[in-house]
């Protein structure tokens, strides 16, 4: 998955530093990430007399794959041979350490750019000076956004259940998914979020693990879980477009192991399929 860079480490831990050239810069605008010619993150000395002005407007320290570290700089002109890429085609391209730092480090922009007033009175808010946080006069304080979220492979028998979002871009087959409600945990979210989006009940729902997932500022907690029941499918239209039973020898294969979704379907598919299913 995404944030599986082993043997690298991440390190998200807040401490105060200034830019240096060998730094990776992350800069979002123009609907994309900006990225060098031959698809990797731009390291602040490869942007020439731009990075001075970068480092006057007080970049901000993100995190730290190894020794490597990641700055969030305001997009300004960059140099002729670079330009921006849409994220989702980003992730395709870059080494996976920094298609991993370019997700986590759209979320902490996201979270800047959205929190730049007070919620609680609407005066501006300041950046906390001993931790990743953002302050207001009033006393409030600002933490980045992390939404815990469910995504379940439904399983009757040798058949899967898949889905396809109605608002999503991405149009490929992918599994039911929602955002965890108030007072209730995982697997109840993964009984009501079945319940709502197909018509199904569930049984036996078996947790696999979680995904820091940026996209959607979330936490992705995966679970297995099978049919109880009638396999009638009654369509959540507000939320899906299509929702489907396929044989494990009909699932589509997914196009990249990314994310927490492609690997439940692979796990019910493969070789996994057995104990999943179990």
């Amino acid at each position: 998955m995404l944030h599986e860079i082993h043997p690298r480490v991440f390190d998200n831990a807040w401490k105060p530093c200034l830019l240096a050239d060998g730094d990776r810069v992350l800069c979002y605008g123009k609907g994309g990430i900006l990225l060098t010619a031959d698809t990797t993150l731009p390291q602040a000395g490869m942007l020439g007399g731009a990075a001075a002005l970068w480092r006057q407007e007080d970049p901000t320290y993100l995190f730290s794959i190894d020794d490597e570290r990641f700055f969030l700089i305001e997009p300004r002109e960059a140099p002729p041979t670079m330009g921006h890429q849409p994220l989702a085609e980003a992730r395709q391209k870059l080494p996976q350490d920094q298609a991993f730092a370019a997700t986590t480090g759209e979320q902490l922009h996201r979270w800047y750019s959205n929190n730049r007033i007070c919620g609680r009175c609407g005066g501006p808010t300041r950046r906390s000076e001993v931790e990743r946080a953002l302050c207001c006069d009033c006393g409030n304080v600002i933490y980045p956004k992390i939404s815990p979220a469910i995504i379940v492979a439904v399983s009757d028998g040798r058949r899967l259940l898949m889905t396809r979002n109605v608002r999503s871009a991405y149009k490929r087959y992918g599994l039911v998914a929602g955002f965890v409600e108030i007072g209730e945990s995982f697997e109840q979210a993964v009984v009501r979020e079945v319940q709502e989006e197909v018509g199904l009940r569930v049984k036996n729902v078996r947790y696999y693990k979680s995904q820091p997932w940026g996209v959607s500022d979330s936490e992705m907690i995966g679970f297995f879980a099978d049919l109880d029941g009638d396999d009638t499918i009654t369509v959540q239209e507000s939320e899906l477009s299509e929702a489907v039973w396929f044989t494990r020898e009909e699932i589509p294969t997914p196009v990249s192991t990314h994310s927490i979704a492609q690997e439940l379907i692979e796990a019910v598919r493969g070789r996994l399929g057995e104990r999943a299913s179990t």
